[in-house]
Order: C-alpha cells, then sequence, then structure tokens
C-alpha cells in the first residue's frame, strides 16, 4: 500500500454553495484550521468579521498554504453579509448549542443547495443579534457532559453533514 501525497491525491477540486461566516473567532490555530477546512469540503468563501494575522506561524503551520488558496474576506458588518447572503435565498445556519436549537443531524437542506453558516467564537459563540436572524439554531448532538466542542472541530462536522451524499 501506497500513502498518497498531496500530487498523487485521487481527489479533484470542487466547490459547493456554502459560505461560512466566522463571528469573532480569533485563535491563530482555529483560523487556521479553518482555512484548511474550507478547501477539503470546497467552500466557496469564508467570511471574517474580525483581522486575521495572516503573517502567524500558528495559523501558517495548521493552514498548510490553503490561506492562499482560499476565497475568503473581511467584513465589519457580518450582520449585514448575513443578510445579503439571505437576500440571494441561502439557508442560513448558526452553529450554536442554544435554548432552541435543533441537532444539525435534523436539518434538511437540498444537497448542493446554497448555505450561509455561521460559527461563533472561541469563548462567546455565536453573538445574540446574528442568533437572532438565522433561520436555524442548530447543534452538533453529543454524549459526553461537556458543553461544547473545539469550533474546528465543530466546523468540520458540520461542513460534513452538510455535503455528505
Amino acid at each position: 500500500m501506497l500513502q498518497h501525497t498531496h500530487e498523487s491525491t485521487p481527489f479533484s477540486a470542487q466547490k459547493n454553495t456554502i459560505v461560512l461566516l466566522c463571528d469573532g473567532l480569533q485563535s491563530p490555530a482555529n483560523l487556521g484550521a479553518i482555512f484548511r477546512l474550507c478547501d477539503a469540503f470546497g467552500v466557496a468563501e469564508v467570511i471574517f468579521n474580525t483581522p486575521i494575522d495572516l503573517s502567524s506561524n500558528r495559523l501558517k503551520r495548521t493552514a498548510r498554504n490553503t490561506e492562499k488558496t482560499v476565497t475568503y474576506s473581511i467584513v465589519e458588518d457580518l450582520e449585514g453579509m448575513l443578510l445579503e447572503f439571505q437576500q440571494k435565498n441561502y439557508s442560513s445556519l448558526a452553529l450554536e448549542i442554544s435554548s432552541t436549537s435543533v441537532p444539525l443531524s435534523q436539518i434538511s437542506t437540498e444537497k448542493k443547495n446554497k448555505i450561509a453558516l455561521v460559527i461563533g467564537n472561541e469563548r462567546t459563540g455565536v453573538s445574540e443579534k446574528i442568533l437572532q436572524q438565522v433561520q436555524h439554531v442548530v447543534h452538533i448532538k453529543m454524549f459526553g457532559t461537556n458543553s461544547s466542542m473545539n469550533v474546528a472541530q465543530a466546523t468540520a462536522i458540520a461542513l460534513y453533514e452538510l455535503i455528505k451524499d
């Protein structure tokens, strides 16, 4: 058995109609992981509302050059950007555990449909303004006693759930 390299991988690049909106994400390790995940899952664009230090060695090590290839932007008004996507008929989801959230697996989205997925800050999660604005607040069903998981890990699970066949 021969392990594949980046050059010999059997996967072909494709873009999905998913945009990822990052509400207050700050950790260089998480930012790098988000870039890498968005490359892996063919996310169309990543939108941040906080500055990103692309010179961070931690971000670059984690991203493995995907920060150079994934389409991204930085905006001041994430609520306005979300509204623009909603007006373009994107389904809007916030990944957050709340009193009204439902398991992500229960959301029926048309395969390859336009989705605006919002993820939140490492400590405070998705802001209340965004939670009030999205169509669905979803969570990942967990079975331990902890009430949360790392934002990058949760994003990976959510993206997989949204694009799986």
